[in-house]
């Protein structure tokens, strides 16, 4: 018993329940890159269930519009999501997404922090939110930002890019 105990890494990772939301995020944390993406995976899988079909239809709507390039059928879809599921943090990150695609920065950040307020664990939304502040010009905080995503998702390969790009800037150069 004690050595199932002490197993770490990706064997637990793979052990896990797929529907346990606490134990995939641990898991991340100590996932290689394979193993990561297969995490990211079913961590994807259970902030998209919204607990209806009609609901996870709009949701679906919403996101094959955004791939078209279609924000504004997608912000149409994703604000009818939003209104009705309120308290699902998925559908205001991937509104979020809409706005950003759009342009629209504002409305953007709003929704991811809605999004971030019902799931601060949700890495892509808080990778969003760090592109924002640094399309904005606010370098520091997307730092900040990029930095928490790697603290929950280390292999987060865009995170971790955009923290080697902006640390010369933030934290200044090394003589």
């Amino acid at each position: 018993m004690a050595l199932i105990a002490t197993i770490s890494g990706p064997a637990a990772a793979q052990q896990a329940d797929p529907d346990d939301e606490s134990a995939l995020l641990q898991a991340l944390t100590r996932a290689d890159p394979a193993e990561a993406r297969r995490v990211e995976r079913q961590l994807q899988a259970i902030w998209s269930k919204s607990g209806s079909v009609a609901l996870d239809l709009l949701l679906s709507r919403g996101r094959e519009a955004l791939e078209r390039g279609d924000t504004r059928a997608a912000i149409e879809h994703l604000t009818a999501l939003t209104d009705h599921a309120p308290e699902f943090a998925e559908g205001w990150h991937m509104r979020a997404s809409a706005f950003f695609k759009a342009g629209l920065y504002g409305p953007a950040i709003a929704d991811l922090g809605r999004a971030l307020t019902l799931n601060p664990n949700n890495y892509d939304a808080i990778f969003g939110l760090a592109s924002i502040l640094e399309t904005i010009g606010d370098e520091e905080r997307a730092y900040e930002a990029y930095a928490r995503v790697i603290a929950i998702n280390p292999n987060h390969e865009d995170a971790s890019e955009a923290l080697k790009r902006l640390e010369p800037r933030v934290k200044g150069k090394a003589l």
